[in-house]
């Protein structure tokens, strides 16, 4: 019944945020992986929206994504480059490698994504399993700010052929105990005034606390964690609507 960043998802991802488009993250994570060498892996890759200028950068990045349709854009995307890094269809829970990285790094709040308590705790157990030893994790958190059900907002694009895309948003449910909530987005795909493809998308979010989190990491074994807010490193965290970087080191 739900697809999940489907065909028109990826295309609108695509259109919305296109290749190098920056929330500050593109800075932020070019900076704080000066002097990474060795491999560095981004999880959730996405359309490649920042693992192409770091690659233009020079960094050894590779990525896979759960969504075949996301990451047959990226593959465009690199191809239209010169670019032709290792990509894969990979859970962050469940893929394996005999490479240990020195960095992964999960931007603007994809982690979230994983909105199973367990599914997130073997991810980030997968991800320092597959770090090298002094190797760095960067994950980037967002909390749950509106909690209002049924609220809908509508947004719309044209694309390069010429059709118009749309999504509607709807928040319809908030789980307090299992901590998530849960959105669906209606794709459209108007063509001549006539709809000619939709999509429905559930979408589930996770949400956490900063020593809660904190928490989980140093109890995988990470070590020297910190806490950043709105790209800014070493900037602590005021308020809930900030994004917030988690740094840790591997410490094996």
């Amino acid at each position: 019944m739900f697809g999940y960043y489907s065909i028109l998802s990826s295309e609108v991802y695509d259109l919305d945020k296109p290749i190098g488009h920056s929330f500050g993250d593109v800075e932020y994570y070019a900076e704080r992986l000066k002097g990474c060498k060795g491999p560095i892996l981004e999880p959730a890759t996405g359309t490649g929206r920042i693992l192409i200028p770091l690659l233009e950068q020079g960094f050894q990045v590779e990525g896979f994504d759960i969504s075949t349709e996301m990451l047959e854009h990226c593959k465009r995307n690199c191809a239209e480059k010169g670019l032709a890094p290792k990509l894969s269809i990979e859970r962050m829970e469940a893929f394996k490698t005999d490479t240990r990285y020195e960095a992964i790094i999960i931007p603007t709040g994809t982690f979230l994504l994983l909105h199973e308590r367990e599914s997130s705790i073997r991810a980030l157990q997968n991800f320092y399993e597959h770090l090298q030893d002094g190797g760095r994790l960067i994950v980037d958190l967002l909390f749950e700010t509106d909690m209002e059900l049924g609220k809908v907002s509508e947004r719309f694009w044209e694309s390069p052929a010429g059709d118009v895309l749309t999504v509607e948003h709807r928040k319809v449910k908030n789980d307090w105990i299992h901590q998530y909530s849960v959105a669906h987005n209606r794709y459209e795909r108007w063509r001549n005034g006539k709809l000619v493809e939709s999509e429905l998308e559930r979408m589930p979010i996770r949400w956490y606390g900063i020593e809660e989190f904190k928490e989980i990491l140093e109890k995988i074994g990470f070590a020297d964690i910190s806490v950043s807010a709105d790209y800014q490193y070493g900037r602590r965290p005021t308020h809930g609507n900030q994004l917030l970087s988690f740094e840790a080191v591997a410490n094996k």
